[in-house]
C-alpha cells in the first residue's frame, strides 16, 4: 500500500508536540511539588500552634481556679471561667488565622493541580491523534516496529495513571511517572524511529492489532504499578511526620505508603489477567503462522516469566508471610519487562525479531 506521507509529517509533529506539553506538564508538577510541601508544612504548623495555645489556656485556668479566694471562692468558678473564656477565644482566634492561611494555598495549589491535569488530557489527546494518523498514513494498526510500539506503551502509561489517579492527593505522583515515560518517549522517537512503510509479510495478520494491543494494555498497567511500588518502598523507608535527608524531603509531598501499595496491588490485579491474555492470543497466533503453539522462543519465554512473577507479586502480596516482598517482586517483574521490550527486541535474534531498526 502506498504511504501518505503529509499523514506521516503530521503524526510525527504531534508526537513533538504532544512531548512538549508532557514537558510543561512536568515542570508544573514539579512546581505542584514543591509547593505541595509548604501546605502540609502549614497545616502540621497550624495544627501545633493550636494545640499549644489550649494547653496553655489550660495550664492558666487551672492556676487560676488554685488561687481563686473571696467571692471568687464564694461564687464558684468566676476567676476559672474569666480566663478560660479568654484562652479559648485566643486560641479560636490563632485556630481561625492559620486555617485562613492554609485554604488560601489550597486555593492556589488546587488551580496550578488543575492546569497540570488539563495539560496532561492536553498531551493524551495529542499523543492519540499521533497514533492515530500514523496508523491512516500507513493504512495499518501502528504496531509495526518498536517505535510504534513504544509511542503505544508510553500513551497507555499515561492514560492509565490519569484514569487511576483522579483524585487530588495523587497529583504529587506525576513527576515520577512523567519523567520516565518522557525519556522513553525522547529514546523512542530519536533512536527508535523508523519511517511510515508497510510492516513485513510475517505481520500481515488480523492477530497483529488483537495480539499487541493487548500486550501494550497490559505493559502500560504494569508499569504504573511497578513506579507505584517503588514509591511505597521510598513511603515505608520514610514514613509520614518521620522524613530524614534528601530522600525525606522526596517522600514528604508523597501520600502514605499504604495508599500507594494498594494503588500498585489494584493495578497488579488488571495487570495478570491482561498479560495472560497477550500470552495466549499470541499463542494462537503462534499456531497459525508457525504451526506451533509455543516455541521457547526468547520473547515467548521472558514474556511468561514476567506473567510468573506477576502471578507471585499478587501470591505474595495476599499472603501476610512474604507481603514485604512484595513491592521488591512487583518492581522486579516491571523490570524484566523492560528487559524484554529493550534487549530482547534490540540485540537477541529470534522469531519475534521485528524492531524495524535494520
Amino acid at each position: 500500500m502506498q504511504i501518505d506521507q503529509n499523514l506521516s509529517n503530521f503524526s510525527d509533529l504531534a508526537v513533538q508536540t504532544a512531548f512538549v506539553v508532557y514537558c510543561v506538564a512536568l515542570f508544573m508538577s514539579l512546581l505542584y511539588y514543591g509547593r505541595i510541601r509548604s501546605l502540609i508544612e502549614a497545616r502540621r504548623a497550624g495544627r501545633s500552634e493550636a494545640s499549644k495555645v489550649l494547653v496553655g489556656a489550660g495550664a492558666e485556668a487551672g492556676a487560676a481556679a488554685g488561687t481563686a479566694t473571696g467571692s471568687d471562692a464564694a461564687t464558684g468558678t468566676g476567676a476559672t471561667d474569666a480566663s478560660t473564656d479568654y484562652e479559648a477565644e485566643a486560641a479560636s482566634v490563632a485556630a481561625t488565622v492559620s486555617e485562613d492561611k492554609v485554604a488560601e494555598k489550597e486555593r492556589k495549589l488546587d488551580k496550578l493541580g488543575g492546569m497540570t491535569t488539563s495539560l496532561m488530557w492536553v498531551g493524551i489527546a495529542l499523543h492519540a491523534a499521533a497514533i492515530v494518523l500514523r496508523g491512516l498514513a500507513t493504512g495499518r494498526f501502528p504496531f509495526g516496529n518498536l517505535y510504534e510500539y513504544v509511542l503505544m506503551v508510553c500513551f497507555g502509561v499515561l492514560l492509565v495513571g490519569n484514569i487511576a489517579m483522579q483524585r487530588k492527593e495523587w497529583r504529587t505522583v506525576w513527576p515520577w511517572i512523567l519523567t520516565p515515560v518522557l525519556a522513553l518517549m525522547f529514546y523512542g522517537s530519536t533512536k527508535l524511529y523508523a519511517d511510515s512503510a508497510p510492516v513485513v509479510p510475517a505481520l500481515q495478520s488480523h492477530w497483529l492489532p488483537i495480539h499487541v494491543t493487548v500486550v501494550s494494555l497490559g505493559a502500560s498497567i504494569g508499569i504504573v504499578s511497578g513506579i507505584a511500588s517503588l514509591l511505597s518502598l521510598l513511603r515505608l523507608w520514610q514514613p509520614k511526620d518521620a522524613e530524614r535527608g534528601f530522600f525525606g524531603a522526596l517522600a514528604y509531598p508523597l501520600p502514605s505508603a499504604a495508599k500507594i501499595d494498594r494503588l500498585a496491588y489494584r493495578l497488579g490485579v488488571i495487570t495478570l489477567p491482561t498479560l495472560g491474555l497477550g500470552i495466549i492470543l499470541g499463542a494462537i497466533w503462534a499456531e497459525s503462522a508457525w504451526g506451533r503453539p509455543w516455541g521457547w522462543d526468547p520473547k515467548e519465554t521472558v514474556s511468561f516469566a514476567t506473567w510468573i512473577l506477576y502471578a507471585a507479586y499478587l501470591h505474595a502480596r495476599a499472603t501476610p508471610a512474604f507481603r514485604k516482598a512484595a513491592p521488591w517482586i512487583n518492581i522486579l517483574a516491571t523490570a524484566v519487562m523492560i528487559f524484554n521490550l529493550f534487549f530482547i527486541n534490540m540485540v537477541v535474534s529470534g522469531l519475534h525479531s521485528y524492531a524495524g531498526l535494520n
